[in-house]
């Protein structure tokens, strides 16, 4: 379904504002995305609210711990019916597996895992994060890693999607840094539009400021929609 690509982010710690997102795009979107700054301020209770409204849910908490810490987290996470949640790739196969095996105790839903952040560039990935690696090597190993640990896709930015798939078959990519044309960049580095990203065969695309600080927030959706359509 065309409206699955697209995961609206509703980064908020104002519950105001939040419950009038819920109402502006309920039975409109289908998948929204709740990160930390929403999750820590709200709890699961946001999930449930959510959930009474139809809307399919990608938590986005990039879980990085040792491997036992994350397979409880998992498997607590597990239980809230969430369709997406996530953990570091940077954590290792040991970890990813261990996620993997507490989600499963109690959800079916997608596990996935970030491989770099799209504010992350290749400057920052030698000189900070001490990798010698390019980032598309980088990228590409963490997405081999998680197939591996047999988890369900990775969290890329949108110039490593056709890489992706090219090298790891029936895998979902999720992509954050979408900037539809005239949008601000923000503190995203590696993005593309979201016409671009279906191109190369994004699976889903993350999009939230320029959704939700627009001044039409429904009808920027809708635009989007009928760019990729």
């Amino acid at each position: 379904m065309i409206k699955d690509k697209v995961i609206i982010a509703l980064d908020t710690q104002d519950e105001k504002v939040m419950n009038r997102w819920i109402e502006e795009f309920s039975g409109v979107a289908s998948f929204v995305k709740i990160g930390m700054e929403a999750y820590y301020s709200f709890g699961p209770q946001l999930l449930q609210k959510l959930k009474s409204h139809q809307f399919k849910i990608f938590l986005d908490l990039k879980l990085h711990d040792i491997p036992h810490t994350v397979h409880k987290s998992c498997k607590t996470l597990g239980k809230l019916g969430v369709d997406i949640l996530n953990v570091h790739a940077a954590g290792g196969h040991e970890m990813m597996k261990a996620a993997l095996e507490g989600y499963r105790e109690h959800s079916q839903g997608k596990l996935i895992a970030v491989t770099q952040l799209t504010s992350t560039t290749s400057e920052q990935l030698k000189d900070e994060l001490y990798i010698s690696k390019t980032l598309d090597e980088t990228v590409l190993g963490y997405a081999q890693n998680a197939k591996k640990a047999g988890l369900d896709g990775v969290v890329c930015s949108p110039l490593e999607i056709e890489l992706i798939h090219q090298n790891i078959k029936n895998f979902i990519t999720v992509t954050p840094g979408i900037r539809p044309l005239n949008a601000r960049a923000d503190d995203q580095k590696r993005i593309l539009t979201p016409i671009e990203a279906i191109q190369k065969g994004c699976t889903h695309m993350v999009i939230g400021r320029p959704i939700t600080q627009s001044p039409h927030p429904k009808q920027t959706y809708l635009n989007i929609l009928e760019e990729i359509q």
